[in-house]
C-alpha cells in the first residue's frame, strides 16, 4: 500500500508537464517554418517528437487527475470513512501504468531516444566469463525480442569450449539507447559452476558498453589516414561463402585507439558500413563523454555509470537474486531477469537516475509522513 502511494507522490516531480508544453509550443513553432519540408529526414524526427510529447503531456493529465480521485480517498479514509477496499482495487490497477509511464517520461536525455548499439566483453576467468558473456547476450537479445524490437549482430567471437569472447549487436526501437544505459559497467555472475567436476561456486564478470547510434545530420568527422582498415575471413558458423572470403572488416581509429569490427554479413561492402555506424557512434560517445568530463555535470553518477564498475549482482547459489546496486532493487526471480525480464531493473535506474533515490525510500518517506 505504502509503496504504491509513494509512487503516486513521486509523479508530480517526474511528470513534468508544463515543460512539454513548453518543447511542444517550440516544436510547432518548428513546423509553421515555410522551410520545415525542405528537409524530409529531419522534418520526420521533428513529428516523431511532437508525437511523443503530446502522448506525455495526455499521459501527465491523466496520471495527475486519478492521483487527485486517490488523494481524495485518503481524506475521507482519514475522516473515518472506510475506503480500504476502494483504495486497494484503486492502486493496484493505477501502479502498473503508472510505473510505465514514468519510464517513458524519464527517458528525456538528448540521445535517450535514439537507437543502440550494445558490446559485451567478458572479464578475467576463462571458459566461466565467456559463457556469463553469451547468458548476458541472451538476455538482452531475449528483452528486445519481448518489446518487439529488431537486433542485428554484427560481431559475434565464440569462446574456446563455451560462451564468447565478445558480441556485438544493434538494437533498434524508440527510447532503446535511453533503456539500456541502465546496463553500462560490470555485471557479475555467482553460481556453482556447470564446468567444475568438483561443483564449486565461482563469480564471474563480464562488462557491457551502451552506444547511441547516430545520424547522419551529425557531423562526426572521420579522416581516411585515420583508420587503419583491415580484411579477413569470417570466423564461427556462417558457411562456406563467410569462411571463405575476406568478407570482415576491421576498422581501428589511430587517434583515438578505438577499434571495431564486423563479420555478420557476406558482403565486404555491407560489413564496411556496418562497421563504420559502429564507429561513428562510438566516436560521438567517446567526444561527448570529454565534454561531460570537461564541464563536470555528471560528477555524482559517473562512478556508477562508467565502464569498469560493478552495477548488477546476479547470484544462482547459495541464493537466488539479481539486485542493482545503484538503485537497490533486488527481484528474487533471477531466472525471469536472464530469461529478459529487466524493465523493473531498468525503471528502478531511471528513477534513480532522476531523482536519486533508491527502492524503498519513498514508503520510509511515507511512514515518516
Amino acid at each position: 500500500m505504502l509503496r504504491s502511494v509513494s509512487k503516486v507522490k513521486l509523479c508530480g516531480a517526474i511528470f513534468d508537464a508544463p515543460g512539454k508544453q513548453k518543447e511542444l509550443s517550440k516544436t510547432e513553432a518548428e513546423i509553421n517554418d515555410p522551410n520545415f519540408w525542405n528537409q524530409p529526414e529531419k522534418s520526420q524526427r521533428v513529428m516523431q517528437q511532437r508525437k511523443r510529447l503530446e502522448e506525455a503531456i495526455q499521459s501527465s493529465n491523466a496520471v495527475a487527475s486519478v492521483a487527485s480521485d486517490i488523494d481524495t480517498l485518503f481524506e475521507l479514509g482519514r475522516e473515518g470513512e472506510n475506503v480500504l477496499p476502494d483504495l486497494e482495487r484503486e492502486l493496484k490497477a493505477f501502479a502498473a501504468k503508472l510505473e510505465e509511464l514514468e519510464t517513458e517520461m524519464l527517458l528525456s536525455g538528448e540521445n535517450d531516444a535514439r537507437n543502440a548499439i550494445v558490446t559485451i566483453h567478458p572479464g578475467a576467468g576463462g571458459t566461466e566469463s565467456q559463457d556469463w558473456a553469451e547468458m548476458l547476450l541472451r538476455m538482452y537479445l531475449r528483452w528486445a525480442e519481448r518489446h518487439k524490437y529488431e537486433t542485428i549482430v554484427t560481431d559475434r567471437l565464440e569462446g574456446e569450449g563455451a560462451g564468447i569472447k565478445s558480441a556485438t549487436f544493434e538494437v533498434n526501437g524508440e527510447n532503446v539507447y535511453g533503456q539500456l544505459q541502465s546496463e553500462i559497467g560490470v555485471h557479475r555472475l555467482v553460481r556453482i559452476s556447470p564446468f567444475d567436476a568438483n561443483a564449486r561456486r565461482h563469480t564471474s564478470f563480464a562488462s557491457v558498453f551502451v552506444y547511441p547510434q547516430i545520424d547522419d545530420d551529425i557531423n562526426i568527422e572521420i579522416k581516411p589516414d585515420d583508420l587503419k582498415i583491415d580484411v579477413f575471413r569470417a570466423s564461427g558458423a556462417g558457411g562456406q561463402h563467410v569462411n571463405r572470403t575476406e568478407s570482415a572488416v576491421r576498422f581501428t581509429h589511430l587517434p583515438t585507439g578505438i577499434v571495431v569490427q564486423c563479420q555478420n554479413e557476406r558482403s565486404q561492402h555491407k560489413n564496411r558500413a556496418s562497421a563504420m555506424k559502429q564507429l561513428r557512434a562510438k566516436l560521438f560517445e567517446f567526444e561527448m563523454e570529454k565534454k561531460r568530463a570537461a564541464e563536470k555535470k555528471l560528477e555524482d553518477t559517473k562512478e556508477s555509470s562508467a565502464f569498469g564498475s560493478q552495477i548488477r549482482n546476479y547470484v544462482l547459489a547459495p541464493y537466488r537474486m539479481a539486485k542493482d546496486l545503484r538503485s537497490k532493487l533486488s527481484i528474487g526471480d533471477v531466472d525471469r531477469v536472464l530469461d529478459g525480464d529487466i524493465d523493473a531493473l531498468i525503471h528502478a535506474y531511471l528513477v534513480w537516475r532522476k531523482t536519486g533515490k533508491v527502492a524503498g525510500e519513498d514508503s520510509k518517506d511515507d511512514l515518516a509522513d
